[in-house]
Order: structure tokens, then C-alpha cells, then sequence
């Protein structure tokens, strides 16, 4: 071989080494020596020679010199491209390459289509699992990651990580790759827990291979420390970001852009954290470096410019920051566009200055807009989310919905102020639960048989996990067993997610109304005679903290919110004050309803003072609410509430929804069915001898050696060894209404059973009459339908109890007693062949069902959470299709619970809607049992138009 080709490879090979141990000023000249020493024996167009270009036009990528790194990457894929074909694996090398470029210069439609070409020649050449093609995958994914098409990018970074882990295992840098950049699509999405672990793991198998002092390892721990300054935990991130720092400089130089994003990074930091004197200088030195770099990077220069004019709108120094924050707002769009989830976080920015400057005019309009890109980012995203991810998603987005519901409080009678305020909480105020629905009447109506058997996997799915949860640890130890339900709940959210997926293109011809005609769209929807009641629960922080407060201390306090909707489009708006008192105040009265209290009619005129009658003046002479609670506030019922004169039921027709969203219409193609399907008086098998009591009649078990332990000890003696009375009243429940509806299928004693129930088809009613349970620290009183749970001697942490409330939730049918255990036998039976769970019950496919009666305890309590509903069986059966549930708040008489349900199905076959009869049948009751203990259990959740399947009874 001729010698000076002998002299090229060696150095070629030479600049390798030194480019993957990111000394990139050691790799580069003897990078161009390959260059010139090729180019003299092999001439211009030699493949040996676009290597070399192409290996310099890397370097002139991670040195930040962009415009060399073009010319010399577009001349490597002509020279490729001629030699080589246009399909060669070579020719996707040098596109990859040119994508990055691309990507990195703000190009992203063309890094996109770079992207995709070489990817497509490397799974043809190479195959689909071939490391080359993982390498494409994430290059993809990390542009569709800063492009803010975080659906888009999750799978690819997964699909990549896979690949690299089959080929490397799973200690090899690519693979910390991987992981560093899925972790960050976590990190951007508020999912700090998740990116967490991932980060950890990517800086430990980079320290290991590269040593400590690799850029990669920088990178590493710039991205961890962000993950703690996210989580308010500024002195464990405050040496990961210093070393990071130390790291860039020292490898790359005080001026490459990487060194700059950790000064910025660090600045931002202090900032947080409070330190302004210690956050200015660096912020000034970052635009100074950036600004006179000669490949600037636009996407540094923008943040570095809104990070120094937030620190100046900290400091209320507004002429200073407003400039800076035009600046960088303008080029966010200019390079990331205008529809970007970062120009909704300058939007709000811009906005959060003029209202220091109490300019509202100038700040609406900015809040407005950065309102409809963050809605247009969670429609997106919601597509391929499933429902924990989502919840968490929502979550992560909940502190600028706030921040509109303050604003209003500031500001309640400007119009403008409270149709944004309004429009939120209609599109975000329970939005998983809708967004789950939408994807189970997409999977049930328009899927095939390929997607119903995904369903058919995540049923199964639930169903092992229910059994788990309520068969208790067993043999394995807190440890294993935690473990084992994580797996579980994990598959079970990547099989939702892949539903989500699949079920998107459908879904998305569904949306719900842009925002803008949000509110319309509603009021349209409300009946002439009505109004929408929306109650808010939202955590109030001052728009305009005190200079100097830390970002992790700036206080928050939880406030109530009304926000009412007329039929013809107007508003009004109220704030009820601090949610302590009302909460403590809403407990009370619940607590005083179950218990029977002789005083509750105290507790019912208190609370009715803190959260009803203030707002008695904005309903005027409406007397037909649609309400949506939040909070404490969706577990009691309204209608019990006393003014001091009579109920509110003798005065106001209630009905309840998750979201005024609720009101509009359903699409019309699924008809009601006729059907009716009555399941009551389950057969719970022959009682074995009852176990000691405790004085208020639940039992009582002694303490165990771990409170996980204790709880499920606790679970299996209440359910599996209690002697489960039986309860008549279901029974006869059951067989008046079948007199009343004649062609109810009456499934009773052993057919009362879990199977029977989650295989039915979609009837038109479904009413479930036996023992329900919602597992928290209540105890069942002798004659009810409920399962009651007491602590052990020694106490057992709630936090010890299954973490999912859909697991604490559910229905006791056929067989729910174990036989009676032989000498020396410390078996139980699995309690799944009796309970269903919510999670379990949420499989079902209710769509063409009207109406769903849960005659049974606690079936509408659950998990509160704020903004986004109770989690239990309520949840379950919405997400299910039913178009209306009833449901009980506390545990209920079988007697009196057997006479109301009787007086309701009349009122119904009267053709009264399904919340009027119900509201007609608790006024009946009260009658005869006076306590709104009997008489008010109940709430109708939902749609109150007269059932359609089923005939009315002739007058």
C-alpha cells in the first residue's frame, strides 16, 4: 500500500480516538491530514476521501462551526452518492450527519427529511434491528423531541434503546445514549420520577466506559441536575451542575455552546433558589459568549435571553426585562415556530410582566394564546398517553391553569378574564377520564380485531393485578411483592398506551371544540331553564412573588372557585374563599349524613353557609344546576344541604357531572339497548365461624410484622372469613323491578358472580344491588351494603394500601366467603373470584348502555383528586360508556335503599329523567324516613334525559 495512504489511515484512525474521547481540538488535524493525503493519491471523488470530510464535518459539528460543517458533509454525500449509489449504507451515514447539521442550524423540516431518507436506507441495507438503524432511530426522535412532538419522539427513543441493548448489552455508551435522551423527554414533560433513574443509570455506564471526565458524562449530569432544580432540590443539583461545568470547559472550551448551557444552566439554578447577585453575572457572560460566538446557536441565544429578563421581572425591574423577552420571543418563532410548547412558556412571561406593570389589556391576549398552544400540545400528546401517564401530564401542565383561576380572582368582573377561566376548567377539569372514554368507544366501535385483542390482554392484565393486590403478599417479601405489582401496573400502561396509539387517527376526528368555542359550545348545550356550576379547587400563588423568593418557597394556598355558565353564553364568577374550611366543613356534614347524627342538620347549615349560599345571587332564579364539584365537595350531596328552613332538594334540581364538557353531544351511532340486566343477592357460600369483634362490629386481627402485611390480614378477614349477611332487600330489589321492567334478566345467587358480570354485552340498564366497598378506615354497621376495614392493634399505615384507588374500590358478588380452613391449613382463597375491583370493572364495554345503578355502599367515593375527579367506581363506569351512574356517598340501609330504588324505577317508567326521578323518589322516601341518612345517599352522575331503550308505563 502506497505509504502516504498507510500515513492517512493512521491518522484517520488517530482522530477516531480522540473524537469518541471528546477531544475534539486534539481529533482535528489529523482529521484534514486524512483529508489532503487521500485527496493526493486517490484524487476528488474517492469514497476514503468522503470519510475523511466526513469524519472533519462531525468534528466542525461538535466544535460548533457549522457553516465549514456544511460545505464539507454536502461535498462527502456527493462523492458518495456517485460511488456508491444512493442506497448505500455510507450515503445514510452522511445524511444522518447532515440532519444533525440541520437540526442543530434550526432547520427542522429539513433534518426531518434527512433524518427519514437515512433511516429508510439503513433498515433496507441492514435491517431492523441493526445498531446503525438505533442510531437513526434517536437522532429522529431527539428532533422530534425539540420540536415539542414529545408522542412522536418516545417511541423511537424506546424502539432505539431496545435495539442497543439486544446488541450491546446494557452497559455500553449508546445505550447510556439512549437512555440520557428518553429520560430528558421525561424531564420536559414534568415526569420527574420517571427521568430520574434513567439519568442515574446513563451517568453511571458513561463514567464507567468513558471515564469521569467525558463530555458525555457532563452531559449526564447536566441533565440529572436539572431533574433535581425541577424538584425544588437546588443543593443536590447546585455540584452536579459545577462539575458539569468543569467537564465542558475543560474538554470543549469556555465557549462552546455545551459550556454555555451549563453556565446558563447554573444561573437559572441560582435564580430559583433566590441568589439574583450570584445569577446576574453568569447570565450576563452567557449572552456576551453566545452572542460573539461565530455559529451562534439561536436556541441558546433565545433562552439565554429570557432566563436574564425573568431575573429582571423577579426584580421587578420591567423596563429592563420587557426588551429581552420580546427578543427572545421572536426568535423561539422564528426557529422553533410559532406553535411550539416553548412560545407558550414566553407567552406567559411576556404576560406575567405587564400584569406587574397592571397592564391586563396587554397580558389577556398573551395568556390566551399561550392558553390554545398548551391545549393543542395536550391534544397531541393525550393521543399516545395512557391513563396514569396522562394524569401526570395534566398534572405537570395544572400550575398555568392555576394561574388563570388567580387571575380571575383578581379580576372577576372582566368578561374576558372569566371566559379564559371558564374555558380552562371545561377543557382540563376531568380530561383523563374523557380522554380514556374517547379511546374505549374508539377500541369498542370503529378498531379491529388485532386492537380488541390488545383490550382483551390489558383486561387480563387488570385482572392479575386485582388478584395480587387482594391476595396479598403471601411468600414474598414487601420487597418482591412491590415490585411485582409495579411490573404489572407498567405493562399494563404500555398496553394502554399502545391502544392510545392505535386508536388516535379515530379519536382525533372527534376533538373536543377548539378553545375558542369552547364555552359556547356548552352554554348551547345547557337547557333554557338551567345553568352550569363549575366548582374549582386550585392552589393560588401570587402572580408576582416577593423578590428573592426562592421558586421552591413561593407560598400556595388552596381556594374555592365558582364559575357559572348561562344558556345564553354569560358568565359569572366568585371566589368562595380558602378550601380548609369548606373541606373540613364538607367531611363533617358527609360524616354526619353516614353516621345517622341527630345534630346533622348543623353540619348541613354550615356548610351550605361557606359553599352555597354565596352563590345564590350569581344562579338568580335558576333553579336547575348542572354541577360539577371538585374537591371534598364531590362527595356530598347537595340536595341535603339545609338553608335553615328546608333542603335545597325541595328547592333545587341537582345534576352532577365530571366537566360542564359533559353536556355536549354524544355522536348519535351507537343506539340504546333494550336490554335489562339485574344482578342482586349475590350467593356468598356457607358462613364459616364468626372471628372476634370489635365493638363497632368490624373485625379486629392482631398485629403483624409489617403493616403491608396487616392491611391485606385485614382485607382477607373482613372479605374471605367475615360472615357476610346476606341482604333480602336486593332480592326483592331485584324481583320488583323485574314486575316493573319485565324483560330484566335477574342473574341472583351464584350467578351474581364476577364472570357473569364482566362478560355481559351492553345492556340498556345495569343495576347491581350487594355489598360494596371503598377500603379506607369506615367500618360497616350491621344492615348495610358495605365492606368495612379496621386498624389492628398497632396501627397500619394507609400508605401501606394499594397505591391505585381503583384497587380499593369495587363490588362483592357471588362466593365471596373462603370454606372454612381445615386444622393446620394457612391457605386463603384468592379473593379475586369474588370482588370485582374498579380497575377490573373499568373493561367493561357499557357504550348503547343509558343508565348504570350501583345500589350498593360507598360506590361513589373514591381518591379525590383535584381538577380531575374522584378515582373509583365512579371513574371506572364513566370511562365504561354509560350515560348516566348512581351512586352512594356512604354506606347504605338495604331496607330503605330496597324502597327508594323501587320508587326511582317508577318515576323513570314515567318517563321523568333519570336525575328528576331520582330527586322525586328522595323526596317520596323522606316521607317516611325523615334523615337524610336514608333518603339522600344517593347522586346521579351524568346525562338526565328520560331512558330512550325502555317504554314508558301508560298513565
Amino acid at each position: 500500500m502506497d505509504a502516504q495512504l498507510v500515513e492517512a489511515q493512521a491518522a484517520f484512525d488517530e482522530a477516531q480516538k480522540f473524537l469518541d474521547a471528546g477531544q475534539y481540538a486534539a481529533a482535528m488535524p489529523l482529521g484534514e491530514r486524512a483529508i489532503a493525503l487521500r485527496e493526493a493519491v486517490l484524487g476528488g471523488m474517492h469514497p476514503d476521501v468522503a470519510n475523511s470530510l466526513r469524519l472533519v464535518g462531525e468534528l466542525c459539528i461538535l466544535r460548533a462551526d457549522f457553516t465549514r460543517a456544511e460545505l464539507l458533509l454536502q461535498r462527502a454525500l456527493a462523492i458518495h452518492e456517485a460511488a456508491l449509489g444512493k442506497s448505500h449504507p455510507d450515503v445514510a451515514e452522511t445524511l444522518n450527519d447532515l440532519a444533525l447539521l440541520a437540526h442543530n442550524d434550526g432547520r427542522p423540516d429539513q433534518a426531518e427529511a434527512l433524518y427519514l431518507r437515512s433511516l429508510a436506507i439503513w433498515e433496507a441495507a441492514l435491517g431492523k434491528s441493526h445498531p446503525d438503524v438505533a442510531n437513526s432511530l434517536n437522532n429522529l426522535a431527539a428532533l422530534y423531541q425539540i420540536r415539542g412532538l414529545y408522542s412522536r419522539a418516545e417511541p423511537l427513543f424506546v424502539r432505539s434503546l431496545a435495539i442497543r441493548e439486544a446488541a450491546f448489552g446494557k452497559s455500553h455508551p449508546d445505550v447510556a445514549q439512549s437512555l440520557n435522551n428518553l429520560a430528558f423527554l421525561y424531564y420536559n414533560q414534568g415526569l420527574y420520577n420517571q427521568a430520574e433513574p434513567l439519568f442515574v443509570r446513563s451517568l453511571a455506564i458513561w463514567e464507567a466506559a468513558l471515564g469521569k471526565n467525558h463530555p458525555y458524562v457532563a452531559t449526564s449530569l447536566n441533565n440529572l441536575a436539572r431533574v433535581y432544580q425541577g424538584q425544588g432540590l437546588y443543593s443536590r443539583a447546585e455540584p452536579l451542575l459545577l462539575r458539569s461545568l468543569a467537564i465542558r470547559e475543560l474538554s470543549l472550551g469556555k465557549s462552546h455552546p455545551n459550556s454555555v448551557e451549563s453556565l446558563n444552566n447554573l444561573a437559572e439554578l441560582y435564580q430559583d433558589w433566590g441568589m439574583y447577585d450570584r445569577a446576574e453575572p453568569i447570565y450576563l457572560r452567557v449572552l456576551s459568549v453566545e452572542e460573539a460566538a461565530v455559529s451562534k446557536s439561536p436556541f441558546l441565544v433565545a433562552a439565554s435571553l429570557n432566563n436574564l429578563a425573568r431575573l429582571y421581572q423577579a426584580q421587578g425591574l420591567y423596563n429592563r426585562a420587557e426588551p429581552l423577552f420580546l427578543r427572545s420571543l421572536a426568535m423561539r418563532e422564528v426557529y422553533r415556530g410559532k406553535n411550539h410548547p416553548i412560545i407558550a412558556t414566553s407567552l406567559n412571561n411576556l404576560a406575567l410582566l405587564h400584569l406587574g406593570r397592571h397592564r391586563l389589556a396587554d397580558a389577556l391576549p398573551l395568556f390566551t394564546r399561550a392558553f390554545t398552544l398548551s391545549e393543542e400540545r395536550l391534544r397531541l400528546e393525550a393521543l399516545g398517553f395512557s391513563g396514569s401517564r396522562l394524569a401526570r401530564f395534566l398534572e405537570f401542565l395544572r400550575s398555568d391553569e392555576e394561574r388563570l383561576y388567580t387571575i380571575l380572582r383578581a379580576h372577576p368582573g372582566d368578561a374576558s378574564v372569566r371566559r379564559l377561566a371558564l374555558t380552562a376548567a371545561l377543557l382540563l377539569k376531568g380530561r383523563s377520564i374523557e380522554e380514556i372514554t374517547d379511546t374505549s368507544r374508539t377500541i369498542y366501535r370503529s378498531l379491529g380485531a388485532q386492537d380488541r385483542e390488545v383490550f382483551e390482554r390489558l383486561r387480563s392484565l387488570r385482572t392479575q393485578l386485582a388478584k395480587l393486590s387482594l391476595d396479598g403478599p403471601g411468600k414474598l417479601t414487601p420487597t418482591e411483592y412491590q415490585q411485582r405489582l409495579k411490573d404489572f401496573a407498567d405493562q399494563g400502561d404500555i398496553l394502554e398506551a399502545d391502544l392510545a396509539k392505535r386508536s388516535a387517527p379515530l379519536r382525533a376526528l372527534t376533538a373536543l371544540p377548539p378553545p375558542a368555542e369552547m364555552v359556547d359550545r356548552v352554554s348551547a348545550s345547557l337547557p333554557k331553564d338551567g345553568a352550569l356550576l363549575e366548582l374549582i379547587a386550585y392552589a393560588e400563588k401570587p402572580l408576582i412573588p416577593k423578590p428573592g423568593t426562592p421558586h421552591s418557597k413561593i407560598p400556595s394556598h388552596l381556594r374555592y372557585l365558582a364559575l357559572v355558565l348561562f344558556p345564553d353564553g354569560h358568565t359569572r364568577a366568585l371566589d368562595l374563599g380558602p378550601a380548609a374550611p369548606i373541606d373540613s366543613a364538607a367531611s363533617r356534614f358527609h360524616d354526619a349524613l353516614a353516621n345517622r347524627d341527630v345534630g346533622y342538620q348543623r353540619a348541613a347549615q354550615r356548610l351550605y353557609t361557606l359553599a352555597f349560599q354565596p352563590l345564590l345571587p350569581l344562579l338568580g332564579e335558576v333553579r336547575r344546576v348542572f354541577l360539577a364539584p371538585d374537591g371534598q365537595l364531590a362527595l356530598v350531596p347537595f340536595a341535603a344541604l339545609h338553608d335553615g328552613r328546608r333542603f335545597l332538594v325541595d328547592t333545587f334540581d341537582f345534576t352532577y357531572l365530571t366537566s360542564g364538557k359533559d353536556l355536549l353531544p354524544r355522536p348519535e351511532d351507537i343506539p340504546p339497548s333494550r336490554s335489562v340486566v339485574v344482578i342482586a343477592d349475590p350467593d356468598f357460600g356457607t358462613p364459616p365461624a364468626a372471628p372476634p369483634s370489635s365493638p363497632n362490629g368490624a373485625v379486629t386481627l392482631a398485629a403483624r410484622s409489617s403493616s403491608l402485611e396487616r392491611f391485606f390480614s385485614m382485607l382477607r378477614a373482613d372479605v374471605a372469613d367475615q360472615p357476610w349477611v346476606p341482604l333480602p332487600g336486593t332480592r326483592q330489589e331485584a324481583e320488583a323491578l323485574q314486575r316493573l321492567l319485565p324483560q330484566a334478566q335477574l342473574l341472583m345467587g351464584p350467578d351474581a358472580s364476577k364472570e357473569r358480570l364482566l362478560n355481559l354485552a351492553a345492556p340498556g340498564i345495569l343495576h347491581i344491588a350487594t355489598h360494596g366497598f371503598f377500603l379506607d378506615d369506615a367500618a360497616a354497621s350491621p344492615g348495610t351494603r358495605g365492606l368495612g376495614v379496621s386498624e389492628p392493634p398497632g396501627g397500619g399505615s394507609p400508605a401501606q394500601r394499594p397505591p391505585d384507588p381503583l384497587l380499593r374500590s369495587g363490588l362483592v358478588l357471588a362466593g365471596a366467603r373462603a370454606p372454612a380452613a381445615k386444622a393446620g391449613d394457612t391457605s386463603t382463597r384468592h379473593l379475586d373470584e369474588s370482588l370485582v375491583t374498579a380497575l377490573e370493572l373499568a373493561g367493561l364495554n357499557l357504550w348503547g348502555t343509558e343508565l348504570v345503578v350501583l345500589s350498593a355502599c360507598d360506590t361513589g367515593r373514591g381518591d379525590v383528586k383535584l381538577g380531575q375527579g374522584v378515582y373509583g367506581l365512579r371513574r371506572a363506569l364513566v370511562a365504561t360508556g354509560a350515560e348516566t351512574l348512581v351512586m352512594s356517598l356512604w354506606k347504605v340501609n338495604d331496607e330503605t335503599t330496597r324502597t327508594l330504588m323501587e320508587i326511582y324505577y317508577r318515576n323513570l317508567l314515567a318517563g321523568k329523567g333519570r336525575v328528576t326521578a331520582l330527586r322525586e323518589a328522595m323526596l317520596a322516601l323522606r316521607e317516611k324516613q325523615p334523615h337524610p341518612h336514608f333518603w339522600a345517599p344517593f347522586i346521579a352522575l351524568g346525562r338526565d334525559a328520560p331512558l330512550r331503550g325502555v317504554t314508558p308505563l301508560a298513565p
